[in-house]
């Protein structure tokens, strides 16, 4: 008998909270629990692509790193290509940059200049929205290489951090929101 699909109560339960990581006062959200359970991570991509199908996207954009995880397996299942975004430095081939602020400094991601074709219909997917500054840069890089974001998809959301009014335009959909 197939087991039944995940549900978002039953994710949201097996991520771990773990206090003070990586600093004093930092809660950090683990995610390894849902991924060590195949019915849990295959439920996190399907309701992260809910209402999408084959032949809808042209490209799936995963952030650096842990939106890779998710990206990758929504690629597959819409068959999609995956293009990654990184952090500057990390990709062999020509890129485009986009600097944004972080609560202390600025950060740098990239995306290769070729990555995506003009008008290709983009689903951007990352683990966890915060501040909102790494996705916004990344809807930025697809957008320099013709890409149309139809959606942005996290698992996780950081309600609290008002990360949304920095992606203001763009559908959004959180499975988990704190």
């Amino acid at each position: 008998m197939k087991d039944s699909p995940a549900t978002v109560a039953e994710i949201q339960a097996a991520i771990r909270n773990v206090p003070d990581f990586p600093q004093p006062g930092i809660q950090f959200k683990d995610i390894t629990p849902v991924l060590a359970s195949p019915r849990l991570f295959s439920g996190c991509i399907e309701l992260m692509i809910d209402g999408l199908r084959p032949g809808m996207v042209d490209a799936v954009v995963g952030i650096d790193a842990r939106g890779f995880i998710f990206a990758a397996a929504a690629a597959v299942r819409l068959q999609a290509g995956f293009v990654p975004v990184r952090k500057k430095g990390k990709l062999p081939y020509r890129t485009h940059e986009q600097s944004y602020d972080l609560e202390y400094g600025r950060n740098t991601i990239a995306i290769h200049v070729d990555a995506l074709k003009p008008g290709d219909r983009v689903l951007l997917i990352d683990d966890l929205l915060a501040t909102g500054g790494t996705a916004a840069a990344a809807a930025e890089l697809v957008k320099k290489v013709g890409g149309r974001i139809l959606e942005i998809s996290f698992l996780i959301e950081l309600g609290f951090l008002k990360g949304r009014e920095k992606l203001r335009g763009y559908p959004i959909r959180s499975l988990v929101v704190y």
